[in-house]
């Protein structure tokens, strides 16, 4: 039996019950989220061809630094990096290294961080060069999918509803939902319950109540859903080598919707796809 607790006299570890926030508590998320859409935004300008991964990590740290904040992955569970960079037919979890980027990679960059002691999580596609068409399309579904799960959020509705959406549209366009990885519970914690999947029925999951905080990040294969975790013990990669996109937003539950904490202050949040 699912069972909901007010955040602030809940215990600062992940119990499996659902945390409950106040207005402060959404403040706090409106702090760190918007360093983390900033940071996202100032990337436009930076992925291009010939740039590596590495250097777009180093400017995470630095942005955060900047602005007083700390990358959350950095050292998570013996992470060494300050974002992610999943390129390509990578899901998710990349982890940045010296590669150059190449005129036409596909690249999602996932930033997470901690202001004040609440997590601002987020990501986006962004296109290096000119992609083809496939990608771009891929890119439009995933978007469109981030989106329709947002619109499925309502208090009194299941989080299933949520994955029932996405799955629908994604299926309908021909492309599949990953099954290995989910959304989640987020603020004072990096990751905490609920779990949010992205397939599914609307009678799935637990009820939506406002006050809940969580991730919605749909991953998107072109061809099967499948995927494997590289020997690094991160690096998650479709097995059937199709391209893979993903959108993340951090959003609350409020008496008639929900607030979506991660939005680009610039009118940035779809980079890789044109405006």
């Amino acid at each position: 039996m699912t069972t909901y607790l007010d955040a602030e006299t809940a215990p600062l570890r992940n119990t499996g019950q659902i945390r409950l926030y106040n207005e402060e508590g959404f403040a706090g998320m409106r702090k760190a989220c918007n360093l983390t859409a900033r940071c996202l935004d100032a990337l436009v300008d930076i992925v291009k061809p010939g740039v590596t991964t590495n250097a777009i990590d180093r400017f995470v740290f630095e942005f955060g630094m900047d602005n007083g904040a700390l990358p959350a992955t950095l050292n998570y569970r013996g992470y060494t990096k300050s974002t992610c960079t999943s390129i390509n037919h990578v899901v998710c979890h990349g982890i940045p290294d010296d590669k150059p980027l190449r005129d036409g990679d596909i690249v999602n960059i996932d930033v997470t961080y901690i202001v004040d002691g609440w997590h601002g999580d987020a990501s986006r596609m962004y296109s290096v060069g000119t992609i083809k068409r496939a990608a771009e399309r891929l890119l439009e579904v995933t978007y469109e999918c981030l989106l329709l799960g947002i619109a499925a959020v309502k208090p009194g509705v299941r989080t299933g509803a949520i994955g029932a959406a996405i799955q629908a549209y994604a299926e309908g366009e021909r492309c599949s939902v990953v099954r290995d990885f989910c959304g989640h519970g987020v603020g004072q914690l990096f990751h905490d319950s609920p779990n949010i999947l992205h397939y599914g029925n609307v009678t799935d999951g637990v009820e939506m109540r406002p006050g809940m905080i969580f991730t919605i990040e749909p991953m998107i294969n072109l061809g099967r859903p499948h995927v494997k975790v590289l020997s690094d013990g991160w690096t998650a990669v479709t097995r059937d080598r199709s391209l893979s996109a993903q959108y993340e937003h951090s959003i609350g539950v409020t008496e008639t919707g929900c607030e979506i904490f991660t939005l680009s202050p610039k009118g940035l949040d779809r980079p890789g796809l044109p405006s």
